[in-house]
């Protein structure tokens, strides 16, 4: 059987590790647990497009300046 991740985890493990979360935290705690984590990726995401966005704000100011300069 193949591996679907690169940490060599296959499906077997997958299933084995869903199994343990559904039994410690019960059918219905697990949406509320993918809801918390979506919504974390998400604020994850909006942040580095923040700091790109600034970053390529910044590069845009300095590139105005040196123009202003010559």
């Amino acid at each position: 059987m193949y591996t679907l991740l690169l940490l060599g985890i296959g499906t077997q493990e997958i299933l084995f590790i869903a199994l343990i979360v559904l039994l410690l935290f019960g059918g219905k705690k697990i949406p509320e647990l993918m809801k918390g984590l979506g919504k974390g990726v998400k604020s994850f995401k909006d942040g580095v497009n923040g700091i790109e966005e600034s970053v390529k704000e910044s590069t845009s100011i300095d590139e105005e300046k040196k123009d202003a300069v010559k």
